[in-house]
């Protein structure tokens, strides 16, 4: 049987979209390799957001042409966003590749696979389909309690940063039912947790089902125990989606909501459609109906335009939020977005020291938050063993932090853990 190797770069709808194909491929009589060295078919599965996945990945490119040099035979293909963004460069710079397949292109990939063994210039499948949402693909996942399921595909928002509704196109979700059918196949394997992926995926839509009734539905499944979601928009967030939040017990009382900005005047930049006064509002609606809520989010610091008093207004809305954790980035031009036209006027150096300055302040409040669960019990499922203390098991809170604790403790159940001592990132059980 052939063989087929893949890395995933990027984010979670990155390593679903990776599972998509390994289940299209394997349908099709591939198996999977552990290592590039033989395998049949090398593939890397991309991200476009920012252009340290894209460096990465053509530099990554460079180191698997030895194996194209060794064995001609060896079918080299880039799939995903990066593929559908740098058609152009990847063909100047990477002309060894056999082909290229956007997000919507994974149908087609065993016959372009077998179409790229017969001819010698690379096949592109980049065409972006507003019907396709791959519902009722078979999918290949690696076990364990939590599987990530892609709820919709796309987004209509046009953020001013972004590049997804170029490369991912404009939103489609999967049908209710068949989501639901889904969840109920993972729970017969043994999942208990399951997380519902989109770009925007509070902005979910099937006929009469909206995400709130799709949340409702999903917690109804017998064995299914927990239930996640990222990212919701804060424009999306509805009254339903807080009341299933707050009465759906499976519903995790954890809530990624990005803001990426603590300005009125670089939300409005960035086209986010809220201002900080709609998005605290929203925060205390949220934190009043849903007791105990953990509050992630994403901040992008030097943004076009953005000065030290906007800088310092980011800052500050950390300071008043005190979210539970924060993925924060410097902003990356991104060609083919409206930021990419302005100038990007705020140097390296400086756009380095505030995202400095954001990360320490986080991590000070992370630890704070963690540090007064001390003595507390809280609800754990198992995932596996700890890497370290030897005998530890390890798993994840309803807030969805990382909790360490003495074993043994039996993957898939849900434990009673007293905290003992607390990092930023980690509980410690005793």
């Amino acid at each position: 049987m052939p063989t087929v190797y893949i890395e995933t770069y990027g984010c979670q709808m990155n390593v679903a979209d990776t599972e998509l194909i390994l289940g299209q491929l394997a349908a099709h009589g591939y198996e999977r390799a552990t290592a590039p060295d033989a395998a049949d078919v090398i593939l890397l599965n991309t991200c476009a957001i920012r252009e340290h996945a894209e460096a990465r990945v053509l530099g990554r490119l460079g180191e698997l042409a030895r194996h194209k040099r060794r064995r001609p035979d060896v079918r080299v293909g880039v799939t995903g966003c990066m593929a559908q963004h740098l058609r152009t460069r990847l063909h100047a710079q990477a002309p060894w590749v056999d082909l290229l397949v956007g997000p919507d292109g994974y149908r087609r990939l065993p016959e372009l696979l077998g179409a790229a063994a017969r001819a010698g210039d690379p096949h592109l499948a980049l065409r972006l389909d507003p019907d396709e949402t791959y519902a009722g693909l078979p999918v290949a996942r690696d076990g364990g309690v939590r599987a990530w399921v892609t709820a919709m595909r796309g987004c209509d928002r046009f953020c001013t940063f972004c590049i997804v509704p170029y490369v991912r196109g404009r939103e489609r979700s999967v049908p209710g039912p068949a989501l639901v059918d889904e969840v109920a196949r993972l729970a017969a394997t043994g999942v208990r947790e399951v997380v519902y992926l989109g770009q925007t995926v509070n902005a979910y839509r099937d006929g009469d089902w909206d995400f709130a009734e799709l949340l409702r539905r999903t917690a109804a499944v017998p064995g299914i125990r927990r239930i996640r979601f990222t990212s919701p928009h804060p424009s999306d967030v509805s009254d339903r989606m807080i009341e299933a939040m707050a009465e759906c017990a499976a519903v995790m009382p954890q809530l990624h909501l990005p803001v990426q900005a603590g300005s009125d005047r670089v939300l409005a930049r960035m086209r986010r459609e809220y201002t900080v006064g709609d998005y605290e509002t929203l925060v205390d609606r949220l934190r009043a109906r849903v007791p105990g809520l953990a509050l992630s989010t994403d901040v992008i610091v030097g943004f076009p335009g953005e000065d030290e008093t906007d800088f310092d207004a980011t800052e500050s809305l950390l300071r008043r939020v005190r979210y539970d954790s924060a993925f924060l980035f410097k902003y990356s031009p991104r060609d083919g977005t409206r930021a990419f036209t302005w100038q990007d006027d705020v140097p390296e150096a400086e756009k380095a020291r505030r995202l400095e300055r954001l990360i320490a302040l986080q991590e000070s409040i992370s630890a704070e938050v963690n540090r007064a669960l001390v003595g507390r019990e809280v609800s754990v499922l198992v995932e596996g063993s700890a890497r370290r203390p030897e005998g530890w098991m390890m798993g994840k809170s309803p807030q969805l932090k990382t909790v360490v604790f003495p074993g043994p403790a039996t993957v898939g159940d849900l434990v009673t853990v007293q905290v003992e001592s607390a990092t930023s990132h980690t509980l410690l059980g005793g």
